[in-house]
């Protein structure tokens, strides 16, 4: 008898739905004449906690530390016991097993830990299956393999597990403990990622206290040509040498108002013209169809949803509904097979809702965008409606908002690439000094030729059409003004841009090579974790949402500042990733990536410092994690603009720059 074991029990309906067989449902398996499918619902088991390798470890103590289990112990999860039983079962009924994990690190652990607690060493294969079309699983299941090929990948799993556990316990009750007597009551938890993730915040906010505006000077003057009035901006010549002097800042921002208000005084009703006129053809190809980090993004931004509330809807549309695929998926792909039924999978998708049934008017089934290639996809495609029709009475507010941002994104690759030009026009104008050459003012703006995807996204075009200019061609200044303006502080981290700093987190990282490591794997926490992170962090009084942004407390701001750098900072995860690379190469062993762990998690320790900790706190730096809730934001000082303006000149315009 061969028991197959998959990861989740859709993956072991796909399965027994690209099998040969006919199945029957039993109490947690599938049961045919000679095959078994059962599954796990993610990891079964989980690490013993501390108290289980010895009975004193059940209080909290600085002596006690480091905690290091000399034979490693797993435990069930709650809930998970009566599967494990199912399990235990059907393994004794069983004379070959296979691996149905997804095909990545994770994958690998959560079935063969499973296999190892209960027992298991007889014959096992393993099966990669990264798509569950019919065809993509038969396929699979035609080509499976040694289990053995992967102990070096499971190798490495365990190893991340085990060095989780280590540096979350050890850190967790070490600075825990200081913290109360520091005077904290409350757990001070640490981990490899949510402390990076709470040092993040917690400095954004202290870059934003620490904020001072600083003045500069930008000069505007609107031209009037044949075809109409264009507002450009000033570009000195000279800039490298504005540079230099201090004059300009890196940015190209007029430091000393003197220059600008000297070339204002020659600028009112002053002859001008069109020096050149660029134009650069530009096409953009439709955003890929979502990963969950992106759709969580996206939906932060345009209806404020949490982390955690788009992971919920997503997770709801795919389990409960059935209308969306597997949500918990890094990849922005979908397999060239999702095209073999793809206009009656659309208009079901789209099916008895306005706005999705006008964007599948205007789609072009016969297109193939760059989204549909199966040698991007891993353990998961991107996230996609199934091509079952909605029962919109069903869905929540959420969940329909969440399943139209799919859909859209799917839709998005069967319209036209957006093409536009984008135009850069410099016109000439006089200084006060014969011996001065012309001045440059630059305006900058967009003309569509081809709108494509675009309208799907309801986006605000940035750059405005300009009139149609002709090089060579005369202009009068109509109005002009040197505009007082404040560099602004950095805006408070909220769920959309702290996901995208996690996904990005390379971004914060100096070191070039750690750079390329965080680039080369999921950043910080990975896609099913990423809103658990956040979630955890509120709920531990470490971080706050305060009227829609997300802040470090008094808490939070305190252990960022008594933790050593090197603990709330991203490159831990990339050193780990890659020794734990090498480990799952055959290039390295865990023992020896163990031991070097041990010797870290002593030194943190070391580093406990009570009174440095009492004056963390002390300072009560952050929100308060009670009334954050409740409290709004105190508002940040975000700059003025104040005009001189030239005398009996029309009414100034409104015009972005």
């Amino acid at each position: 008898m061969r028991l197959i074991i998959a990861e989740k029990p859709s993956l072991a309906r796909a399965i027994a739905a690209a099998h040969d067989q006919h199945f029957t449902q039993r109490e947690g398996y599938l049961e045919a004449s000679d095959t078994l499918i059962s599954w796990c619902y993610g990891h079964l088991l989980e690490q013993a906690p501390p108290d289980y390798y010895h009975p004193a470890y059940k209080k909290w103590a600085l002596e006690h530390l480091p905690i290091v289990p000399t034979q490693w112990q797993l435990v069930p999860r709650p809930k998970s016991r009566a599967q494990l039983g199912v399990l235990k079962r059907l393994l004794k009924r069983a004379n070959e097993v296979v691996h149905a994990g997804d095909p990545d690190r994770e994958g690998q652990l959560l079935v063969q830990e499973t296999l190892e607690y209960l027992g298991w060493q007889g014959s096992t294969h393993r099966l990669l299956i990264n798509d569950m079309n019919r065809s993509a699983v038969r396929k699979a299941l035609a080509s499976m393999r040694d289990n053995r090929e992967f102990l070096a990948l499971y190798s490495a799993a365990e190893s991340r597990a085990r060095a989780d556990w280590l540096y979350g316990i050890n850190l967790t009750r070490a600075w825990t403990l200081t913290g109360q007597k520091a005077g904290y009551q409350g757990v001070l938890s640490v981990g490899r990622v949510q402390t990076p993730v709470l040092g993040l915040v917690a400095r954004r906010d202290a870059e934003i206290e620490a904020f001072v505006p600083a003045p500069f000077y930008a000069l505007w003057a609107d031209f009037t040509t044949a075809q109409g009035t264009t507002r450009a901006w000033w570009q000195p010549r000279n800039s490298e040498s504005l540079k230099a002097s201090g004059q300009m800042d890196d940015a190209g921002r007029l430091l000393d108002r003197r220059l600008a208000d000297q070339l204002f005084t020659s600028l009112p009703n002053a002859a001008a013209r069109v020096l050149q006129v660029k134009r650069q053809h530009k096409r953009q190809r439709p955003p890929l169809p979502y990963s969950l980090s992106t759709l969580q993004i996206d939906a932060a931004r345009r209806y404020k949803l949490s982390a955690k509330a788009v992971l919920d809807a997503a997770q709801s549309l795919y389990e409960r509904h059935k209308i969306s695929t597997y949500p918990r998926s890094d990849c922005r792909y979908l397999p060239s097979s999702y095209l073999q039924q793809i206009g009656t999978t659309l208009d079901n998708a789209c099916a008895n809702d306005h706005t999705l049934s006008g964007w599948r008017q205007g789609c072009d089934d016969s297109r193939r965008s760059a989204a549909f290639n199966d040698a991007e996809i891993g353990a998961h495609h991107a996230i996609a409606p199934t091509g079952r029709q909605p029962d919109w009475s069903r869905l929540g507010q959420t969940e329909a908002q969440v399943y139209r941002l799919i859909v859209r994104n799917v839709l998005a690759q069967f319209y036209p690439h957006h093409e536009f030009q984008d135009v850069t026009a410099t016109f000439e104008a006089p200084t006060n000094s014969d011996a001065m050459p012309p001045e440059a003012f630059v305006a900058r703006g967009k003309e569509i030729t081809v709108a494509g995807w675009k309208p799907l996204f309801a986006s605000r075009e940035q750059a405005p059409p300009l009139p149609t200019l002709n090089e060579g061609e005369t202009a009068q200044v109509a109005d002009c003004a040197v505009e007082d303006r404040l560099t602004q502080a950095p805006a408070h981290f909220n769920d959309a841009s702290l996901l995208n700093a996690m996904t990005h987190v390379a971004r914060y990282v100096k070191d070039p090579a750690i750079r390329d490591t965080l680039r080369e794997t999921d950043g910080l926490g990975t896609e099913a974790t990423r809103a658990g992170i956040i979630e955890t962090l509120i709920k531990r009084g470490l971080m706050a949402r305060v009227s829609g942004s997300l802040r470090a407390t008094q808490a939070g701001r305190a252990l960022i500042a008594a933790l050593p750098e090197d603990a709330t900072t991203p490159e831990r995860t990339a050193h780990w990733e890659q020794a734990l690379s090498l480990i799952g190469e055959e290039k390295a062993n865990a023992t020896s990536f163990e031991q070097q762990l041990k010797e870290e998690i002593t030194r943190l320790l070391a580093a406990t410092d009570i009174q440095r900790m009492r004056h963390a706190l002390s300072l009560k730096q952050g929100v308060e994690a009670s009334a954050a809730p409740k409290s709004g934001a105190r508002r940040q000082r975000s700059g003025s603009t104040s005009k001189r303006r030239s005398a009996g000149t029309s009414k100034r315009r409104s015009r972005s720059d």
